[in-house]
């Protein structure tokens, strides 16, 4: 009785509060225009450290500077599906390239006052593809017997010129994380 009375129902729920419509979202322009009016140093200050909080949900920050107007991140390995507790890429294709290969992600925001009053927000999120010279564990290629010993005894110093960039390939923006980004900040959520 009660599964005819449930029956009819299913699993209908109602749209989201914040998009009730389901209408997909515009694009948000970047930099994106904030606290309109004319700027004064609380509304800077509100601006700065709204910019800081929403990129401390995604990066871990270098030192932010609120007299230089730019707040920057360190590199994060970007998280893929089997992290799906990490906030991190929307795009569901760049997701899943994130599973598979690694990548990792910098960002850097400027602010600038607006030449019509308020603060203009600049987000650049740039990808970078990890580049291996050979795949560890790799046996392809290889005969019957192994060449390279089990255990790898090779020591390296690790110098400042060692523990650069090497080994990473930047491949571009990435311009849906910038968007994910650019809409709370306008939000202000």
């Amino acid at each position: 009785m009660t599964c005819a009375v449930f029956a009819p129902v299913g699993c209908a729920t109602a749209p989201p509060l914040d998009n009730p419509v389901a209408v997909r979202r515009a694009e948000v322009e970047n930099p994106v225009l904030v606290s309109p009016g004319q700027p004064t140093a609380l509304s800077y200050r509100e601006v700065f450290e709204k910019c800081v909080e929403v990129l401390d949900d995604y990066f871990d920050l270098n030192t932010p500077n609120p007299y230089e107007g730019r707040i920057t991140t360190k590199p994060r390995v970007a998280p893929g599906y089997e992290q799906f507790w990490k906030a991190g890429n929307p795009d569901p294709r760049l997701r899943l390239l994130a599973t598979f290969q690694s990548t990792r992600q910098t960002a850097s925001v400027e602010i600038r006052a607006g030449e019509r009053g308020g603060y203009l927000v600049y987000v650049v999120v740039d990808k970078e593809l990890e580049d291996v010279p050979r795949p560890s564990r790799a046996t392809i290629g290889n005969a019957v017997f192994q060449e390279a010993p089990t255990v790898d005894r090779q020591v390296e110093v690790v110098t400042a010129e060692t523990a650069g960039n090497g080994g990473w390939i930047r491949t571009g923006r990435d311009y849906a994380l910038e968007q994910q980004i650019l809409r709370r900040i306008r939000e202000c959520r």
